[in-house]
């Protein structure tokens, strides 16, 4: 997959859309009483091809997220930085799950026991820690990825049990809506959520990832600790 003819966007936009929406999350956090430390972006890199990727990186963008393990692995050899904090976001599928291992530093869509104790598995093998987030379903929609609420308390006392991974907390996708306020009861319910899990717990779950590009000002609103943000950096993109 050649990732350069995926870019439709302007690369001079890049800085100047960090900037804005930096400031967007900055102000929101403020008007709803939040730390804006607490927040951090995510820039989803999927089809950009190395050079916007070191773009967003010279203006100080640490974190990309990718959900294509062989895109990654075609990536990183064009990329020098080793400070780049690398985000999977997609459906992992088990053949892959060793060379995630690998490649990222942190796995937000864990969403079974078998994956949790196969990524586990592989941390041994390499000799590796990995962050990995739980990913719910929050919707119950049946083409989403993902556990139930109702699962995820059982999921979290087995990933706890396996020594090689850090929980650190629960990622989402909610159902699109034009209308981003519609939105807002999905993100409230992960909210609630974490803070179920974390009343009886010495060391919280503290992230929760959820909000994008269309939506992310109310997922600051309602609790999120990285917004998963690509249209809004890199700029409109085609479908690969």
């Amino acid at each position: 997959m050649d990732v350069s003819r995926s870019y439709t966007g302007r690369v001079s936009d890049i800085a100047e859309n960090l900037l804005r929406v930096r400031q967007q999350v900055d102000e929101t956090a403020a008007n709803c009483d939040r730390d804006p430390a607490e927040i951090r972006i995510l820039a989803v890199s999927k089809t950009m091809p190395s050079n916007r990727i070191l773009e967003a990186y010279a203006c100080g963008q640490r974190m990309f997220g990718e959900n294509r393990v062989q895109e990654v692995r075609e990536k990183i050899p064009g990329i020098e930085p080793s400070d780049i904090i690398w985000h999977f976001i997609g459906h992992l599928q088990s053949n892959k799950s060793r060379i995630a291992v690998e490649l990222f530093d942190v796995i937000q869509s864990v969403d079974s026991a078998k994956l949790a104790k196969r990524l586990n598995r592989h941390c041994e093998e390499l000799g590796k820690a990995l962050e990995i987030f739980i990913q719910v379903n929050i919707s119950g929609e049946s083409r989403k990825s993902g556990i139930g609420p109702e699962q995820v308390p059982e999921l979290v006392r087995v990933i706890e049990q396996l020594p090689h991974l850090h929980l650190s907390g629960l990622m989402t996708i909610p159902p699109f809506f034009e209308d981003p306020e519609k939105v807002r009861p999905y993100f409230r319910r992960m909210k609630e959520l974490q803070d179920e899990l974390n009343q009886d717990r010495e060391q919280p779950l503290w992230e929760l990832s959820m909000g994008m590009s269309g939506d992310f000002r109310v997922a600051v609103e309602e609790g999120a600790t990285i917004i998963r943000l690509g249209t809004v950096i890199f700029g409109p993109r085609t479908t690969t």
